[in-house]
């Protein structure tokens, strides 16, 4: 029976519930059969299957129509007879009247869907329904595709009998703009609201569809998030299987068919893969809007190109309008030159009438060549996206002589044509200009002057140099030293002597005065030009303003005097502030005598004498009897870094014959940082040691603590609490009391020993603590054995107290 589409779609959408609330049997949902509900459930449940009934019917009533009318042609009877006859083959073959039908017409067609189904039916070893056979679908495809009214019902009809038999639950038909853009033409399967949301795609937007549009081939994914592009339908089946297959023919391609699938889709056998393109193959008769051209003819008259051609002629650069050529087999071989308008240049130089009407690569044949100007031309007009090029190399071949012209390509596509515009380039005038260019970037002004006429000629640059206005008059070789500054008045009269009397070239600098007030640095050079009598009748040369280069000069000569006296300056601070530090801490220190201790101490200087720092040390037997040792540094460098070292290291002195200890000792010296020195800061660690009991007490400020060897270990003491000097009006410092052992050595020092600026102070640390336990001969070669294996890095200046018991 046949029910019509809206009956259809109200039993499809309006009774899915009922559906659900009974399905016809007993016991299901808790509805029996003979209940209202049940009853209803079981009408809709029939009616639809009578719908699907009804549309199988119609879908394959087309298909055996078709297949009488070629039984009709081939056996020349009438259509009773041919519905009999194939009935009759039908009975005898065993199978369904419609599958019969569909080998019939592809047995006739001879045509891409009877390949893909013959190839699907090769690898099918169980008989399946007529209605699902592969030959079935495609062809009921086909017949739903070419009879639809829109887009949109192709989608319809491609999902529904060709895509969804594979897994597909989407498909999406994408039309091709002029402008590149990519236009939703027709869906199955996506929502309404996801279709309006992707119902238009802007050019240059990246897309599945996109990607198959511009690499012009299929696109295969496993998952649409895999390809890292959006697409309609991403969000409900982003890890589903896609793809996009450019819809085209004739060597255009009109669109893109668009397939998604719920899942991941696995790698598919050829026999889908050519299933997939000759689905897209049929999409693009729907999207094409002309009339395919007969085998072997350009495509003439399919699109009005009379406008095109009005445009083109209107157009001042050379152009010319292209049209495809087809061969027998319907694929884009060339391109006919439809039409070229007055303006055009032929790189060969042939008149205009022997390259109208011609084939392109008749024409150009090396257009195939390096210089790609054919594949150029072939994918937009393809795609539809245009295609520009600067300086691109057009060739010729003329005679077996092959001629060659550099020109800027614009290729574009309007409706079915192509058009073309090259602007071939003018060496002379090139050639000019980049001279015009470089006279104006350098300031240079050209002259020549005929001394037989009095005819002065000038460019516009020269006349800006003086100040003048192009419209007036240029100023004679003999008039040029009453523009000149006086001083450089025999300058002048050597060079119009050089040039004028002696007649050989010559250049000469001078300060060209303006009717402005404003003077210019100028560089002349001028030569004579001899006529055949040898008579000197022309002069040429060019003046170029070199003010900016003098004022840069007198500006350099300026800043290396500053710089010289910079210079000997920091060099006469930096000497002062090495004779100080020598005086204070000699290098070469005399070894301090005290019972029953051994004391040593080095300075190693920056290597810079810029960085000449604060760095200080302090060795010195106390009137108690009780010897005083103390290492320090004066944050920054120069003589004010130096001066502040003394004046802490004196304080710290006289601080210390109080008999106070060392933590006492630091926060007094913490006063004088503060308040007497202008706010300086300074780390310090300082040590008051009693021969008598061998206790050393000692207290840090924000310096590195002390390392003890004894035998073969080497320990850092305690990090005592201490801020740096000097960092706030008072502060007390922790102190701590160390019993020595006889034959211990302690060693104090400044970080010039061990920084580094590509590792921490601890790994530092370590490196030293490692190099303090190899055993010396004395403690001076333990020091200077430190000082020569210290890995430091920052050229900073060092102090090293080393004091071993006896």
């Amino acid at each position: 029976m046949n029910i019509p589409e809206a009956a259809h779609a109200d039993v499809a959408t309006g009774s899915a519930d009922l559906a659900d609330a009974g399905t016809g049997r007993d016991g299901e949902n808790g509805v029996p059969a003979t209940s209202p509900v049940g009853r209803l459930a079981a009408t809709v449940e029939r009616l639809r299957r009578e719908v699907r009934t009804a549309q199988a019917e119609a879908d394959g009533r087309a298909l055996i129509e078709l297949a009488k009318g070629i039984l009709v042609e081939r056996l020349g009877c009438g259509p009773a007879q041919a519905a009999r006859q194939l009935t009759e083959l039908a009975e005898q073959a065993k199978v369904p009247q419609l599958e019969l039908a569909v080998e019939i017409i592809n047995q006739a067609a001879h045509d891409r869907l009877s390949e893909v189904t013959s190839a699907f039916l090769a690898l099918t070893t169980e008989r399946v329904r007529a209605d699902e056979a592969p030959a079935v679908r495609l062809r009921a495809a086909e017949s739903g595709a070419l009879a639809a009214d829109d887009t949109q019902a192709v989608a319809d009809s491609l999902l529904q009998h060709a895509l969804a038999p594979l897994g597909a639950v989407a498909v999406a038909i994408w039309a091709v703009d002029a402008d590149g853009s990519l236009s939703l033409a027709g869906s199955a399967g996506f929502s309404a609201a996801e279709a309006r949301r992707w119902r238009y795609v802007p050019p240059g937007v990246a897309t599945m569809a996109r990607r198959a549009l511009s690499e012009r081939t299929a696109q295969w994914a496993g998952s649409l998030a895999d390809t890292g592009l959006p697409s309609i339908g991403h969000a409900d089946h982003p890890d589903g299987g896609r793809v996009a297959v450019p819809a085209g023919s004739g060597g255009r391609i009109h669109g893109v068919l668009e397939i998604a699938w719920p899942s991941h889709l696995e790698p598919q056998p050829p026999q889908v893969v050519r299933q997939v393109e000759a689905l897209a193959e049929l999409c693009s008769h729907t999207l094409e809007t002309h009339v395919l051209p007969v085998e072997g003819q350009d495509v003439r008259g399919t699109t009005d190109v009379s406008e095109l051609i009005d445009l083109v002629d209107g157009l001042h650069d050379p152009a010319l309008v292209l049209v495809p050529h087809l061969d027998d087999q319907g694929r884009l071989a060339d391109f006919r030159i439809r039409h070229v308008n007055g303006r055009f240049l032929d790189p060969a130089g042939r008149p205009r009438g022997t390259v109208h009407g011609s084939l392109l690569l008749e024409a150009y044949p090396m257009a195939a060549g390096a210089s790609d100007l054919f594949q150029s031309i072939e994918r937009v007009y393809a795609t539809g996206e245009p295609f520009r090029a600067r300086r691109m190399d057009l060739m010729a071949l003329v005679d077996q002589v092959t001629l060659s012209a550099v020109a800027d390509i614009n290729v574009s596509r309007h409706g079915g044509a192509v058009l073309l515009i090259w602007r071939i380039e003018d060496e002379t005038a090139r050639l000019a200009s980049l001279l015009q260019h470089a006279q104006r970037l350098g300031r240079i002004g050209g002259f020549e002057e005929n001394l037989l006429t009095g005819e002065i000629i000038w460019n516009d640059t020269l006349f800006d140099l003086y100040g003048r206005s192009p419209a007036g008059p240029p100023t004679a070789l003999e008039e040029l030293p009453a523009h000149a500054h006086p001083d450089d008045a025999v300058t002048i009269g050597r060079f119009l002597r050089t040039v004028l009397h002696h007649r050989r070239p010559a250049t000469a600098a001078f300060r060209l005065l303006r009717p402005d007030g404003v003077t210019r640095h100028i560089r002349m050079v001028a030569e004579p030009v001899l006529g055949a009598d040898d008579q000197l009748f022309v002069v040429r040369g060019a003046y170029q303003d070199i003010s900016a280069q003098h004022w840069t000069e007198v500006a350099l000569a300026v800043t290396r005097d500053q710089l010289a006296h910079t210079e000997q300056q920091a060099h006469e601070r930096n000497r002062l502030t090495l004779q100080l530090q020598h005086a204070i801490m000699p290098p070469a220190q005399a070894p301090l005598r005290a019972p029953g201790l051994d004391v040593a101490v080095r300075y190693r200087p920056a290597e810079t004498e810029q960085l000449v720092g604060g760095d200080w040390y302090d060795a010195v037997v106390l009137p108690s009897g009780l010897v005083l040792l103390c290492v320090g540094d004066v944050a920054g460098h120069g003589i004010e870094a130096a001066t502040s070292m003394v004046v802490l290291r004196n304080a710290l002195r006289g601080l210390a014959v109080t008999g106070a200890g060392p933590g006492q000792l630091l926060s007094w010296l913490n006063i004088v940082a503060h308040h007497l020195t202008g706010g300086v800061t300074a780390t310090v660690v300082c040590g008051v040691y009693d021969p008598r009991s061998r206790v050393l007490r000692w207290a840090r400020a924000g310096h590195l603590p002390p390392v003890l060897v004894r035998d073969t270990e080497a320990i850092v003491l305690p990090l005592l609490k201490g801020i740096l000097l000097g960092a706030v009006p008072e502060a007390t410092f922790e102190e701590e009391e160390v019993q020595l052992a006889a034959h211990d050595t302690l060693l104090m020092y400044t970080d010039g020993l061990i920084e580094r600026r590509d590792r921490s102070v601890e790994v530092s640390l370590r490196q030293l603590l490692k190099a303090a336990r190899t055993t010396s001969r004395t403690l001076d070669h333990q020091l200077d054995r430190l000082l020569t294996y210290s890995r430091s890095d920052t050229d900073d200046d060092t102090c090293i107290i080393g004091v071993r018991i006896d």
